[in-house]
């Protein structure tokens, strides 16, 4: 998958705040059930089923099948063209703010 597809399915997946919800949830525990994920979400099984598999899709999660449980788990390294990404930015920013820490000084010594 190219760099920039890659980056298109992360975002893409990350763009729902329900999807982010989700996993944000996974990222907060070890391994995590779609049952323990449906229950107090206000979403149903087959709706966090779907996110699920967008997520995983994008790489952000893997899953491994236990008996009739499938626990889903974050994948760190499926948010690495996002992190790409936002650091071209973070360059960019850190200039600004170096100009506009400069201009101040100037302005108020």
């Amino acid at each position: 998958m190219p760099e920039a597809a890659a980056l298109n399915t992360v975002m893409r997946a990350l763009a729902d705040p329900t999807r982010r919800a989700v996993y944000e949830r996974i990222v907060g525990s070890d391994e995590i059930t779609v049952a323990e994920l449906t229950r107090g979400s206000g979403v149903t099984q087959g709706a966090v089923s779907q996110h699920l598999k967008s997520l995983k899709q994008a790489g952000l999660v893997a899953e491994r099948p236990e008996g009739r449980n499938v626990y889903y788990r974050a994948q760190p390294a499926g948010l690495a063209p996002l992190v790409d990404w936002m650091g071209h930015y973070g360059v960019f920013w850190r200039e600004r703010f170096a100009d506009l820490r400069n201009l101040l000084k100037e302005i108020d010594p």
